[in-house]
This record gives structure tokens, C-alpha cells and sequence, in this order.
């Protein structure tokens, strides 16, 4: 009953195309035009809680559209009350009243529909079924899955065991700049090309004038696996030994050399690293030309081919307009703990960067007539806020697309125009705002298909008193919905600040499952909010495998272990299998302490696949290629991209699980080429390598 209810509520919101049309010839959330209304992106105060107001009757729009409608102001329904536009691009809905009513449904978990703090906009038609799911689910309405559905299969914290002894340097002194709170970016690559994925963290240092007495400037860290989950530090005279204010870290062969070259983002400047094989890294960083400005506070970085012509370019996302006079200046501070990390909304947006690889070592720098440059429609100014970016074809066109997580102003949909350009229809698709049209401070990202079908999922993890959001791709596939609380993700991760967030299928069932590593801004933030500690656990959703109803379910300690559950200031976040077993092991990373290197010890005997690409009309990577597995009538789909979670990147070959099959009907690969191809003679429980046909 529960999912007839929520089909045909979604059914009766969905506005016919005559609505559509005039939506898209009159409302902001597209192309701005004169004299428009624009959307509020109103941020929040953070390291406060919205205070919880009942939420408003609401009265829907009939599908006729049939709705008193000026041409120059909002929509009059046939009830009275004001309709505005859903930010989604997908119909007209009704206004919220700033007041709220009784006769809705009070909701628990934060669902914000009346709280005057927030810009009043209205729930999406395209995600009218999750909030209706979330009605059900806060009225009791539906049963939650039962917890002995969820495989036992534990993570053992292998860190100081396996040899890694890396300690992150914030390089805090006491006057709480705010990168300080935002590092810790790690990468598992194979350096060496000897099958085995090695670890990079990423480190930052002391600031100028404040190094203490008897410490050195701090570097990155390299450490090589033997194989078996064993790993030396080879950091010096590596070429990677070398001090900065490091942020982020992006893995890719740019020059098609069949080395993994190195980008680490940072504030000051960025960095590149050729790999010159047996362990050494020269920087190029001048000759390349993708060092950005000295200004930059860069963040999130991915190697991506987004022209198809077989060489690997570079986005990179900045944060915000940032110095040290700037924070300074603003004098942030919280009650009864004085200075305190300052929100975004105290700085000035930014613009991304994205790089041509002209070939030959050498980058252009095409941001500008590539599309990229949003300013905020307001102001004219720069917007873009981002953290994380998820490379990833939305609409199966064979070109790559970007989606942007900004924090507290509209997330990106950057879509590729397959002429060297992009255009942002973020707000248009559905994944700029939450449900109810509101902005959320994105932290970290990642997409798959999920649900081993066709549709597109983005998961972003988000702030403290906001849940995660999962984009799910709707009939059009550049449309979607935020299906967070339909799918279980949502409600449970309400309070965590969560910062990396992947799929990976930790139990090799076949089903993409969901991690977020956790962890607060403000060392003394229990003292403002009682429910909010600094270090916090990381959080694991189990995928069940149903489609239309709960998806997700958060795995408990004792079905994977405590370890994986420690409280820390977690930010970075990968997957790799280290040890060969088949099982994808994990790291995580905290501000200004060790990581945690997490061993899967799941023993479900259940089989896998698991592919290393070599494009040769592609680039050599094979970054953006998708596998596709038939296995029991079922259709398993798996992208090739390290560029995931936050600041991080996770190893390149893919693993697939298969639950109980020893056999699979067919594999092929969709090189970002263009061309298929069919693997024969796939081997089950063994790794093998796999060469794009020239």
C-alpha cells in the first residue's frame, strides 16, 4: 500500500507539458531573464541548530494546471493561495506560510517546511514522493527493514599494524583560520604499476611566523604496499617530500606515459607531480601551467577527459575568497567560546578552474568560454562555494558531465555541450537545492547507478543538522529527484557533519552500498549545541536491494565491527583492496590527527570480478569508462573513476561483487572512445587487466 500511496501522490503532482512550457518561458531557475524573480539562496547561521516550527497545510495544485497565472508574478491557485515556482524546473507548487499549521503532520529528523529563518521555497514536484515517504515514515506508517537482513562482514582497524604512522598538521595556533578545519585529502594509487594500491595523504603545515620550536615543516606522506596490507613510508626523496598547505589530491596519466602523475590542490597555489617511475616525482607545476593563482583556496580536483580526444584534462574547484587578514577581519564568534571557525557565508565565492591538456605537458586554461564561470545572478559575483565534484556522464551521451557540491550555495550541473563548453542546469535538473528549495553546505560526493538498472544516482554528504542527499535520476534522465528519505540515507544521518561519502559494495552482494566519514568544524562545538560532538562516528548504509521502497539500511557496530564506528574528525575518505582478498578495504582521514586504515574481514564467500582498464584510443586510465555486468537477468553497472568522496581519490581498477554467482552471462565496456567492447572469458575471484581494441 505504502508504494501505491506514494506513486499516485507523485502522479497527481506531475504537471502537464503545457505547464512545463510556461514554466520554462517564465521562471528564474532557468536562464535568468530581465526583470525574473530571483531565488533566494539564503545561507544558514551554522553551529546552529534551525530551530524545528510545524510544518504548513499545504494545498496542491490541481494537474490540470488550472491556475489563475499573471505574466509578470507568481501563480494563483484555484484554493487562493500564492503557487510559486519549484526550483527543479518540474511544475508549480504552493507556497509555504511562514507560520505553519497544525493539521500537517509534524515531522522529526529536521524536514524544515515552515521555519521562517529559511527562504520560504516550495517542495519540488519531481520529490513530492520522498516527502510523502518521509510523511509515512514520521507518522510510523511504514516498517523499517529489520536489522538481521544485514550481512555480518566487520572492517578491523589494521592502521598502526600495517605500518602507516602519518599524523595530519593543521598547523592551528589559535586563531582558527578556516582551512585549518578543511584538509585531509588521501589517495590510493599504484605508483609502481606492481598491481598492489600504495596511499598518499595529504598533509598541510605551520603557517608562516607560527612554526613551533624544535618542528619542521610537514609534507605529504607516500607509503608503498607490499601486497598484503603492509605498508613502508617512501615519502623522502621521492619528490613528493615538499612543504605546502595541501588540501586535496587528484590521480590521473595525463601524459599517457603509463605512470599515475599526481595533482594536490592547496591554499596558495597548486601543485603537479610527473611521475618518473621507481618511485620519483619531479614537480611541473610552472611548465604545465595548472598552478592557479597564489590567492586560491583550492579544493576538490578530478582528471577527467571531457573532450574525448584520448588526453586527460583537469577541473579544480576553489572554495572561497580567502587570506588570513580576511578571516581575521571577520571576528567570528560563537557563545561562551569566543573566536570560532567562520561559515562560508562570511567569504566571497569563487570560480573553478578547468585545464585543456594541450599535450606535451602542457595545460590551457579554458574556464572562462568552457561555461564554467557562474556568478550568482544577484550580485554579479563569482558563486561557486565547492568542495567536492563528481565526474560523471548524467545522460548517457558518451560525454562527461560535472556535478558540483558547494557548500551553502546551489550546487552545479555542469553538462557537457560536446564543443568544449558546459552549461549549468543545476537548478533546472534539481540537484541545486534540497526539497524545499533551500541551499545545504555540501560536502562531499558521489555518483552511481545504484540500483543496478539504468538510473542515475548522486549521493552528497552535507552539514551537521542536515541529511545527505541522493539525486535520483527521474523518466529524463537530467532531471532528479531527492529520494534521501525514500531510500533510508536521509533521516539517519541528520546530525553527523558529514564530509567523504562513496558507494562501494563492501559485502560483494552486487549492491552499491553508502559511507560517510564524519566529523564537526569546531573543536568545542558540545558547548553550543548539547546534541554535536567535535569527533564523530563514520556511518554505513547496507543496500537491501529494494528499489522502490528503503534501499538503505545504516549498519549497526555489531554486524561491522566497532572500529569502523570510532569517533573522529573525519574528512577524507577511500577504497581500495589492499590485500588482494577481493574485499574492498577502506581509509579514512581526520583533521589534525592519524587516519584510520580500516581492513574488510567480510567472509561471506561471496564471488567478484574485478577489471583494471587500459584505454589506447582512450586515455590510458580508461577514467570515465563504464563496465557493464549481466549476472543472474540482472544489469550491474560500474564507472571507472577515482574521483570521489571528499578531496580524495579511490584505487582505478574496479571491483565487482556477485553475492552467491560463480558466473556472469556477459561483460562489456563502454570506453569513453566511443567504441564496445565484449570481454571474453571473464575471470570470478581473480583480478585481470583489460585493453581497449585498437
Amino acid at each position: 500500500m505504502f508504494e501505491l500511496l506514494i506513486t499516485d501522490i507523485a502522479d497527481f503532482k506531475m504537471p502537464n507539458k503545457s505547464c512545463l512550457a510556461q514554466d520554462s518561458a517564465r521562471h528564474p531557475a532557468l536562464p535568468p531573464s530581465s526583470g525574473a524573480k530571483q531565488p533566494r539562496h539564503e545561507p544558514r547561521g551554522r553551529d546552529i541548530a534551525p530551530a524545528m516550527s510545524p510544518p504548513a497545510q499545504q494545498r496542491a495544485e490541481r494537474p490540470d494546471c488550472a491556475a489563475e497565472r499573471s505574466a509578470d508574478g507568481p501563480a494563483r491557485s484555484v484554493f487562493g493561495s500564492e503557487a510559486a515556482h519549484d526550483p527543479c524546473g518540474a511544475g508549480w507548487q504552493p507556497a509555504v506560510s511562514p507560520t505553519g499549521s497544525r493539521q500537517g503532520v509534524d515531522l522529526v529528523h529536521g524536514l524544515r517546511i515552515a521555519n521562517p529563518r529559511y527562504s520560504r521555497r516550495p517542495v519540488c514536484a519531481a520529490n513530492f514522493r520522498a516527502l510523502f515517504a518521509a510523511l509515512l515514515l514520521a507518522a510510523g506508517a511504514v516498517a523499517l527493514p529489520a536489522a538481521d537482513e544485514i550481512p555480518v562482514a566487520k572492517f578491523t582497524d589494521i592502521t598502526r599494524d600495517a605500518g602507516v604512522t602519518f599524523v595530519h598538521n593543521n598547523g592551528a595556533y589559535g586563531d582558527k583560520l578556516l582551512p585549518e578545519t578543511m584538509g585531509g585529502g588521501v589517495a590510493f594509487l599504484d605508483y609502481d604499476n606492481d598491481g598492489y594500491p600504495d596511499l598518499l595523504f595529504i598533509n598541510s603545515t605551520w603557517w608562516p611566523g607560527h612554526i613551533p620550536e624544535g618542528k619542521s615543516p610537514t609534507t605529504m606522506a607516500l607509503y608503498h604496499n607490499d601486497g598484503h596490507g603492509h605498508f613502508t613510508d617512501v615519502t623522502k626523496g621521492s619528490g613528493l617530500d615538499v612543504s605546502f598547505y595541501g588540501m586535496g589530491v587528484a590521480i590521473g596519466d595525463y601524459d599517457n606515459d603509463g605512470l599515475d602523475d599526481v595533482f594536490i590542490t592547496a591554499v596558495g597555489g597548486n601543485h603537479l607531480f610527473h611521475n618518473d617511475g621507481h618511485g620519483k616525482f619531479h614537480e611541473v607545476t610552472q611548465e604545465a601551467g595548472v598552478g592557479g593563482s597564489t590567492n586560491d583556496w583550492s579544493t576538490c580536483a578530478a582528471f577527467i577527459d571531457y573532450d574525448n580526444d584520448g588526453k586527460l584534462d583537469l577541473f579544480v574547484g576553489n572554495y572561497v575568497k580567502w587570506s588570513s587578514q580576511i578571516d581575521l577581519a571577520k571576528s567570528y564568534v560563537l557563545p561562551n567560546i569566543g573566536r570560532a571557525y567562520g561559515p562560508p557565508r562570511n567569504f566571497a565565492g569563487t570560480f573553478p578552474y578547468l585545464y585543456h591538456n594541450d599535450g606535451h605537458g602542457r595545460f590551457t586554461d579554458v574556464s572562462a568560454q568552457a561555461g564554467i564561470q557562474i556568478r550568482d545572478p544577484a550580485t554579479g559575483l563569482p558563486m561557486a562555494k565547492s568542495l567536492a565534484v563528481a565526474p560523471v556522464d548524467v545522460d548517457n551521451d558518451g560525454w562527461i558531465d560535472l556535478v558540483v557540491a558547494n557548500d551553502t550555495v546551489p550546487n552545479f550541473l555542469f553538462h557537457n555541450q560536446h564543443d568544449g563548453t558546459f552549461k549549468e542546469i543545476g537548478a533546472r535538473s534539481g540537484v541545486a537545492y534540497d526539497a524545499y528549495g533551500l541551499v545545504r553546505g555540501a560536502m562531499g560526493i558521489d555518483s552511481a547507478r545504484f540500483r543496478n538498472d539504468d538510473t542515475l544516482g548522486i549521493a552528497i554528504g552535507n552539514y551537521a543538522n542536515e541529511m545527505n542527499a541522493l539525486y535520483v535520476a527521474q523518466r529524463d534522465s537530467l532531471l532528479f529527484a531527492d529520494e534521501a528519505t525514500q531510500a533510508g540515507v536521509g533521516p539517519a544521518s541528520q546530525k553527523l557533519l558529514k564530509f567523504g561519502l562513496f558507494f562501494f559494495d563492501y559485502d560483494l552482494d552486487g549492491r552499491l552500498d553508502v559511507l560517510t566519514a564524519n566529523g564537526h568544524l569546531e573543536p568545542e562545538i558540545n558547548r553550543v549545541q548539547s546534541n554535536q560532538q567535535y569527533r564523530q562516528p563514520a556511518q554505513l548504509f547496507w543496500n537491501r536491494g529494494d528499489s522502490k521502497g528503503i534501499g538503505f539500511v545504516p549498519v549497526p557496530p555489531d554486524k561491522a565491527g566497532t572500529d569502523l564506528f570510532q569517533p573522529i574528525v573525519g574528512r577524507g575518505a577511500a577504497f581500495a583492496d589492499i590485500d588482494g582478498d577481493g574485499d574492498l578495504d577502506v581509509v579514512l582521514t581526520q583533521i589534525g590527527g592519524p587516519p584510520l586504515l580500516l581492513r574488510n574481514d567480510q567472509d561471506l564467500h561471496h564471488h567478484w570480478i574485478r577489471l583494471k582498464l587500459v584505454g589506447t584510443k582512450s586515455n590510458r586510465d580508461a577514467i570515465g569508462a563504464w563496465i557493464k555486468v549481466r549476472v543472474n537477468s540482472q544489469t550491474l553497472w560500474r564507472q571507472v573513476m577515482p574521483t570521489r568522496s571528499y578531496l580524495s581519490q579511490s584505487e582505478l581498477p574496479v571491483t565487482i561483487g556477485l553475492g552467491n554467482a560463480d558466473n556472469v552471462d556477459s561483460v562489456e565496456i563502454n570506453w569513453p572512445s566511443g567504441t564496445k567492447q565484449k570481454v571474453e572469458n571473464v575471470l570470478i575471484d581473480r583480478p585481470m587487466t583489460i585493453t581497449e581494441n585498437r
